[in-house]
């Protein structure tokens, strides 16, 4: 029988209790139908060596330049996410940025097989016109094979490799939950990543809840120079915190990892729960200004926005 993969904390299944108790208390925030806007213009073909650049496009897609090097995280350009053209959440937003206005992609970093995270007519465009690297967790690559996308690369939690001459792509833990179907629950593995080189660490969280992975991640690699957390689709918080962190428990997910600076990501783009469409990025805002004098560095960028990360002073050196 094939493997269940398992969260270093357990969390449990929920149950059809649990869902239709969700769905008889449900208290939605406001979404609106659509919005166009112009998609913002290309970012630059690629930084220089020590240099980081991060372009949210929107959901979980992130494009970070460093060190010559681009990655690209959870790319979703489809209208829907998912297994169907014609049905399911759909975007209320367009992609911050052109797909093909898209520098040169070394790397595609696949945190898990949710439709909104790993989706295959923008995985296959990838394939077809840039061939990147596809680096996913275990038990991932047979579905990427099926759908016509060859070749990735599967990585266990703590594995690495190399993507170029000190650059190197680590997949670390993650506290969420996999399947594609109604009978693959947790069949394939779920991860984030940190990408490291003298630019410094770059940590994309995935699709995650709250946990201890997060202290273990800045134990074994230091501290980010960028995270990029996801602070949406949490509400109701009683049955959504498992898999997926609030806002208030991302900005605690940026203390804990001591990043210099962390991006807010997975909001505003599908209506995947209860939460508002800006609920999390102004629950963000609202928090920044409480703490005044002593907030953190901790960015909401607009959809196709690319900002310069600045360095760390007196950074922690990668252990590997």
């Amino acid at each position: 029988m094939t493997e269940r993969f398992r969260n270093e904390v357990p969390i449990g299944h929920e149950g059809l209790g649990d869902v239709v108790r969700w769905m008889a208390t449900r208290k939605p925030g406001p979404w609106r139908k659509r919005s166009d806007a112009a998609p913002a213009p290309a970012p630059p073909f690629r930084v220089g060596r020590g240099e980081m650049r991060v372009t949210f496009v929107n959901h979980a897609t992130v494009l970070v330049q460093m060190d010559g090097v681009n990655v690209l995280t959870d790319p979703i350009w489809s209208e829907r996410c998912s297994p169907v053209s014609f049905a399911g959440p759909r975007r209320v937003v367009p992609p911050g940025l052109r797909l093909e206005e898209l520098p040169p992609i070394d790397a595609v970093l696949l945190s898990h097989n949710h439709y909104d995270h790993m989706d295959l007519p923008t995985l296959r465009r990838l394939a077809d016109e840039r061939r990147p690297r596809f680096l996913v967790p275990l038990g991932n690559e047979r579905t990427l094979s099926r759908g016509g996308v060859d070749g990735a690369e599967e990585l266990d939690w703590w594995q690495s490799v190399r993507v170029r001459d000190g650059v190197h792509v680590h997949a670390v833990p993650a506290q969420h939950f996999s399947g594609r179907g109604l009978f693959d629950r947790d069949r394939a593995l779920w991860a984030g990543f940190v990408v490291s080189g003298p630019a410094g660490a770059a940590y994309f969280a995935g699709d995650t809840g709250f946990g201890p992975h997060f202290a273990k991640i800045r134990d074994r690699f230091g501290a980010p120079r960028i995270a990029l957390l996801p602070i949406g689709a949490y509400r109701p918080e009683w049955f959504m915190s498992r898999v997926h962190e609030s806002p208030d428990e991302a900005l605690e997910a940026h203390r804990i990892l001591g990043a210099g600076t962390s991006v807010g990501i997975h909001f505003g783009t599908f209506r995947l729960a209860d939460d508002g469409q800006h609920e999390p990025a102004e629950r963000i805002e609202e928090l920044l200004r409480e703490a005044g004098s002593a907030a953190p560095r901790f960015w909401v960028l607009g959809f196709g926005e690319g900002r310069d990360v600045p360095a760390v002073a007196n950074a922690e050196r990668i252990a590997r």
